[in-house]
C-alpha cells in the first residue's frame, strides 16, 4: 500500500530543519562588494556586512582559490604610520551592519593564483564563528578609489 502526504505536511516537512536550526548566513546580507590589486601579488576585498538577525555574528575566516592565504586583516596606526594587521574575527552587530573597506577591516588576499583583472569576479567564501558559510561572489573594480576616510599614499604598491 502507497500512502501520500498532503502537501501541507509535505511543507511542513520540508520547512522542519529550517525552523529548528535557523542559519546565520540567511541573516548575513553582503552589500556594495568588491575586490582589487595594486599589484599581482596581493588583494583586497571589500563590503558591506548587514546582519538582520537577533544576534552579532563573527566572520572568522574568508576563503578563496583566487590567492594562496586569504586573512581578515584591519589597520592601525603605529608611530604616524598605517600598518595592515590580521585580525581573529569581525563582528557584524545584530541588526546592524560592519563595513569592510580600504583603511579600516578587510579581506586580504595574498599570494593570488592568477591577476585580478577589471571585471573578473572572485569567488569566495564567508565562514562564520558558529560554522556557517556563505558563498559570494565578488566582482574586480581596480579603478575604484574609495579610502574608506584614510589615505595611505600607496602602501601596497610594490617594492623595487
Amino acid at each position: 500500500m502507497i500512502r501520500t502526504l498532503s502537501a501541507a505536511a509535505l511543507a511542513a516537512l520540508v520547512a522542519l530543519p529550517a525552523l529548528t536550526a535557523p542559519a546565520l548566513a540567511a541573516e548575513i546580507e553582503v552589500r556594495d562588494a568588491y575586490a582589487r590589486s595594486s599589484n599581482p601579488k596581493v588583494g583586497g576585498a571589500f563590503m558591506v556586512l548587514v546582519n538582520h538577525g537577533d544576534a552579532p555574528a563573527r566572520l572568522v575566516a574568508v576563503r578563496s582559490d583566487a590567492a594562496r592565504a586569504v586573512e581578515l586583516h584591519t589597520h592601525v596606526m603605529e608611530d604616524g604610520i598605517a600598518r595592515m594587521r590580521p585580525v581573529e574575527a569581525i563582528e557584524v552587530p545584530a541588526h546592524g551592519e560592519h563595513r569592510l573597506q580600504r583603511g579600516g577591516d578587510h579581506v586580504m588576499m595574498m599570494g593570488l593564483t592568477a591577476p585580478l583583472a577589471q571585471g573578473d569576479v572572485v569567488a569566495a567564501t564567508l565562514v562564520f564563528d558558529d560554522g556557517e558559510e556563505l558563498a559570494v561572489e565578488i566582482p574586480v573594480d581596480n579603478d575604484r578609489q574609495d579610502m574608506g576616510g584614510m589615505d595611505h599614499g600607496g602602501h601596497m604598491q610594490p617594492k623595487n
